[in-house]
């Protein structure tokens, strides 16, 4: 199997690039969602904060790669021969899925920040906001977790700037050259 990962700052278009490549029956592994339901049996809120603070202590008892490792089960239960990893958030989460998937390439997606604001406006998700000082601390911290350094690391780069339509087809583009068009 070969594994594919998504990486980029809040609302660069990650969200996008999965739903394209699910629509291409690409089975899609979300990090979030471990966040997500760690949060929930936590009884905390999913908000920004709650997610965030989940995040950070699930890294902070388990290692940087911590939900990296969360996803792994999800990855291996996957019979298709190509499966993307939606979300990593660090540079421990690379290395541990290069550790683990031979010829796992990495996908890093950039976006101007106004427009990754007003796609956060728009989306309406519970951990979203509207304010440029709330998606600049989201960024920090997120970049706290090596983000940054992941982005470095990635094998393919999207610049996601222009209409929807032209994203859509550099992700078409993409998954066309790793053996899979939409």
């Amino acid at each position: 199997m070969k594994v594919i990962g998504v990486v980029g700052l809040p609302a660069s278009g990650k969200g996008e690039f999965s739903r394209i490549a699910a629509d291409a029956g690409i089975p899609v592994i979300v990090m979030g969602d471990m966040v997500r339901a760690a949060v929930q049996a936590a009884g905390l809120e999913p908000d920004d904060a709650g997610l965030g603070a989940m995040a950070n202590r699930l890294r902070a008892e388990n290692g940087m790669d911590a939900i990296a490792a969360l996803c792994e089960p999800a990855i291996q239960r996957q019979a298709a021969p190509l499966v993307l990893v939606d979300g990593i958030r660090g540079d421990a989460e690379v290395r541990f899925f290069r550790r683990l998937f031979s010829g796992f390439t990495l996908i890093s997606i950039d976006s101007p920040f106004e427009q990754r604001l007003a796609r956060i406006s728009r989306r309406g998700r519970s951990d979203d906001f509207v304010s440029q000082k709330s998606l600049h601390a989201r960024d920090e911290r997120e970049l706290g977790w090596g983000l940054g350094n992941a982005c470095a690391e990635a094998d393919i780069r999207i610049r996601n700037e222009g209409s929807l339509e032209e994203f859509s087809a550099s992700v078409s583009e993409v998954l066309a050259s790793l053996g899979r068009a939409p």
